[in-house]
């Protein structure tokens, strides 16, 4: 593509870009397609000689914008946000027509220094203390493995890469039952085992982990001969928002030795909000924590900073340096990719910089209270109507609720099939999760875009299909 095409083209991608975002109220959330109807429309075999642009671009506007779950829409009110603001879009542009490859301070010092800046630019308006520095990570997957290996590493003396774990005594790690899925990826992919993440019964509206049964589980595996190594604590757990007391996981940890990781992948953008800092007390006492700006603030996919409280544990369980590695004639540099576990790294910090510079922190978090009161507003909406039960109460802009009219036998597989009504009539998109051994439907407020009147249109759209259902 030479010169001039690519600026047309980029051009009309922008364009497109707009109106698309303009337009996606008019679009239902969830596409109606059934599995293998957009792959059937893709040639099979790959293309001997190029193809037009313009025939190119007519094949992605009719057969895979067609196919696509719009995160970006209003009413997406399923799972967490992806949330893509407009000047976070603009700065990936940007990072795409660069197309660095940031993994060292020299092949890239402005992306490493920029990250430097903003990584702590976010640190202070979570409220954080000094003692926390931070690295943008790709993913919370990828932040919560890389803290699991530090406290296996360091639970082993440092021994584990070098050794294996063969050898080693059982390794444990503990959690509530609320936990995302990434942290059994994480205890799998650090050879830990799933058997060995004990997962520690919750209590209290907001499922917190018991203290006492944290202690007693750390106690009875030391007498076994087993080796505790690190907490995984949660604020804002992915199904109904479980939350640890992070102070009284911090203090069980003191009194053991062992590391502590809080993931905080979604509730951890509402913490710009001083009012909402209670969800976390105690949070300045933990090893690492991981929050998705990529979630609720706005962040274009993928944004994720874990913050360290010893970058040097982290640095030491995960860097190699190789002689072509090196940055030669240069002292105290901070290389990024020593902070995480793939080498390559994309430019990420320039989207937040933009985004924060853009909306400022008092435009985030009116956004981010705006999501809070509309989504409690919803729930109590929901909870005065006598055919539906709320089954969670609003951890931020979280709940559960289950529609229960009289003479339904099974509720679990009326309410499943009631998530699937809404969503294939496409006004709005929930999920479902099981609480309690019981299937329930959540509602989540956060997209970036959003309205009270797309929360009123959740209601109604609710209502008038499980009344037409029930």
């Amino acid at each position: 593509m030479h010169s001039e095409a690519f600026r047309h083209w980029s051009q009309k991608a922008a364009e497109w870009g707009a109106d698309y975002r303009d337009g996606l109220r008019d679009l239902p959330v969830r596409p109606r397609l059934e599995p293998g109807q957009v792959l059937n429309t893709i040639a099979a075999s790959p293309p001997e000689a190029a193809e037009p642009m313009d025939e190119i671009f007519a094949d992605f506007e009719a057969k895979i914008v067609p196919g696509m779950t719009h995160w970006q829409h209003p009413r997406f009110f399923a799972y967490f946000p992806a949330n893509a603001a407009p000047v976070s879009v603009v700065a990936e542009y940007l990072v795409s027509a660069m197309a660095a490859q940031c993994m060292l301070w020299q092949t890239s010092p402005a992306a490493t220094e920029l990250e430097t800046r903003v990584v702590d630019w976010m640190r202070q308006a979570l409220g954080l203390p000094k003692s926390f520095a931070g690295v943008i990570q790709d993913s919370a997957s990828s932040a919560t493995l890389a803290a699991v290996l530090t406290m296996r590493e360091r639970a082993l003396d440092w021994q584990g890469n070098k050794s294996g774990l063969s050898a080693a005594p059982r390794i444990r790690v503990y959690c509530s039952e609320h936990v995302h899925t990434s942290i059994d990826r994480a205890i799998w992919i650090s050879g830990i085992g799933d058997d060995n993440l004990v997962r520690i019964p919750s209590e209290g509206r907001f499922r917190a982990l018991s203290p006492e049964g944290l202690d007693a589980a750390i106690v009875e595996d030391r007498n076994n001969g087993l080796l505790p190594a690190g907490i995984i604590a949660c604020v804002g757990g992915t199904s109904v928002g479980g939350t640890d007391d992070v102070a009284a996981v911090v203090g069980v940890a003191r009194r053991h030795g062992l590391y502590v990781h809080v993931d905080a992948a979604w509730a951890g953008s509402a913490m710009i909000c001083p009012e909402f800092r209670h969800f976390w007390a105690g949070v300045e006492g933990v090893d690492s924590i991981v929050f998705n700006p990529h979630k609720w603030l706005g962040a274009q996919f993928d944004c994720s900073i874990q913050f360290i409280r010893d970058p040097e544990s982290l640095v030491r369980t995960l860097a190699i340096r190789p002689e072509f590695l090196k940055t030669h004639g240069r002292d105290g540099i901070t290389n990024y990719s020593e902070w995480s576990v793939p080498l390559g790294r994309r430019f990420r910090a320039l989207k937040l910089w933009f985004l924060l510079r853009a909306h400022g922190l008092d435009g985030l978090r009116g956004m981010i209270r705006n999501h809070v009161r509309w989504s409690e507003g919803l729930a109590q909406r929901l909870g005065r109507e006598v055919d539906f039960e709320i089954t969670s109460e609003p951890m931020l802009s979280l709940f559960s609720f289950r529609h229960a009219p009289p003479g339904v036998d099974d509720l679990d597989d009326h309410n499943l099939a009631l998530v699937e009504a809404i969503n294939r009539d496409g006004r709005i998109y929930l999920t479902q999760t099981r609480l309690d051994g019981r299937a329930v439907i959540r509602f989540q407020a956060g997209q970036f875009e959003a309205t009270e009147a797309d929360v009123d249109t959740a209601f109604e759209v609710i209502v008038e299909i499980a009344r037409a259902a029930g």
